[in-house]
């Protein structure tokens, strides 16, 4: 089964990332990256996928600021920088979108799909039938 299932509805992609602690609240308890986006009113694993399709320093830049301003962890006011690289390094990296050339273009705009080589193919043979075999004009 390739879909999400019941017990990873998201999908479990994310999970290294989102199960990663980013350190300690004011009561001593572990805070995953999952809790602190929840905690910050985001929804992690829309967060999880935006990060993961920006290129490694983006991802870094745009975590940082989000864990910055992330005040239940106390050691996080100076420790995000830190924090956000080494939580970056959890994305997936298939996710990450390779920078492509001007002028380029990438792989699944340049495939047809089957159906439409297909039906292409049989518009050309119809076609040449016609013209190849079309009866000549009555003078002949």
């Amino acid at each position: 089964m390739s879909g999400p299932s019941i017990e990873h509805p998201h999908g479990t992609q994310f999970d290294a990332f989102l199960y990663a602690p980013v350190g300690d609240d004011q009561n001593g308890f572990v805070v995953t990256v999952l809790s602190a986006l929840a905690r910050l009113g985001l929804d992690p694993w829309k967060e999880a996928s935006e990060l993961g399709a920006l290129p490694r320093e983006a991802a870094r830049s745009r975590l940082g600021a989000l864990l910055a301003s992330f005040r239940d962890v106390p050691a996080m006011v100076r420790e995000h920088a830190a924090t956000s690289d080494r939580l970056t390094r959890l994305l997936p990296e298939r996710m990450r979108q390779t920078p492509k050339l001007p002028g380029t273009l990438g792989a699944a705009t340049q495939a047809l799909p089957l159906g439409a080589i297909i039906a292409v193919s049989v518009v050309l043979l119809i076609l040449a039938q016609l013209f190849f075999f079309a009866p000549l004009g009555a003078g002949g």
